[in-house]
């Protein structure tokens, strides 16, 4: 028996090196399994190795073990940064699209018509606004002088001192006044003195529409301004929005992107013929206002240059019935 046992130790101690080998394998077999998974149906086409020549292959384990921690990152990596790249790209691809959609940018790719009805109706509003500021330096200083010269002649008591009183200014009231001194020295000899007054009514009349156009300069361009600035950028809408669905069914496709610009660009002139278009309209207004006033001095103008003539002429009948009355008494 004691023979029989030295036989089988051999055996047993073969068995027992076989088993902690497989062992070894089972637990190293999870962490190599992922990166040397395409090696497997190769090794499982092979046959099993027998337990002793398993035994120098355990070292070979770590080796798997550490090549794998080392792809994993990279997927990791790539996966990290895939989110950024993407969120930059749209990023980017909003401001494009903003900066395409800025007023310039709109103007420069806008059709040549349609540049052409935003350039008009730019100058148009240039010009109500030089209107604006000319009028109102103009209407400031020529009321304010009618006031100072009504306000000369006042106490006047005849043409010859208002004139001396006004001096050499520039007024309507002082051509109001030539006119009634005019008038007095033609129709000198004339006992009629409704027939001069008329005539100088006339004469008065006549200044005054002269007046009256002078200081309206202007105002009609105010006005048809405003009356047609809307109509020309609607027009300009019209033709670029036509412009945009030629393109649209050109391109087969009704997307936004593809639409919005051509549209902003046609609602662009609308937009010019508005800014036009309302502050013509406004100022025309103030001035038909500001104007309506200063004829009213004009008018009141014309009634003193009236008054100072009729006075005139009522002093020379009495001067001429004193003289006849005192060469009759002699």
């Amino acid at each position: 028996m004691f023979r029989t046992i030295l036989k089988l130790l051999p055996a047993l101690a073969i068995i027992s090196a076989a088993s902690v080998v497989s062992a070894q394998q089972r637990d190293v077999a999870p962490a190599t399994q992922p990166p040397v998974s395409a090696v497997q149906p190769a090794a499982q086409a092979s046959p099993p190795p027998s337990p002793v020549a398993q035994v120098p292959a355990a070292p070979a384990a770590p080796l798997a073990t550490t090549a794998a921690p080392q792809a994993a990152p990279v997927a990791t990596d790539n996966l990290a940064t895939s989110p950024d790249n993407a969120a930059r790209s749209l990023k980017s691809t909003a401001t494009g699209g903003l900066h395409e959609l800025s007023p310039w940018s709109m103007f420069l790719s806008a059709d040549i018509l349609v540049k052409a009805v935003m350039v008009g109706l730019a100058l148009a509003s240039l010009l109500t606004w030089t209107i604006f500021i000319a009028k109102m330096i103009e209407l400031s200083l020529v009321r304010r002088g009618l006031r100072s010269a009504l306000d000369k002649i006042g106490d006047a008591r005849s043409l010859a001192e208002a004139q001396f009183a006004l001096g050499a200014k520039g007024t309507v009231l002082s051509a109001l006044l030539a006119a009634a001194m005019r008038e007095a020295r033609l129709s000198a000899g004339i006992s009629s003195d409704a027939g001069i007054k008329e005539r100088a009514d006339s004469s008065f009349a006549e200044i005054v529409r002269a007046e009256a156009r002078r200081i309206r300069l202007g105002m009609g361009l105010l006005a048809t301004i405003g009356a047609t600035s809307p109509f020309v950028g609607l027009f300009g809408t019209v033709w670029g929005i036509m412009n945009s669905f030629i393109g649209i069914s050109k391109s087969q496709t009704t997307n936004l992107a593809v639409v919005a610009p051509g549209i902003a660009e046609a609602l662009l002139a609308t937009a010019f013929g508005l800014a036009a278009a309302i502050p013509a309209v406004i100022i025309y207004n103030h001035f038909s206002r500001v104007t309506k006033g200063y004829l009213e001095l004009v008018g009141r103008a014309s009634g003193a240059a009236a008054r100072l003539l009729s006075r005139d002429l009522d002093r020379t009948h009495v001067s001429s019935h004193s003289g006849i009355n005192s060469r009759a008494a002699e």
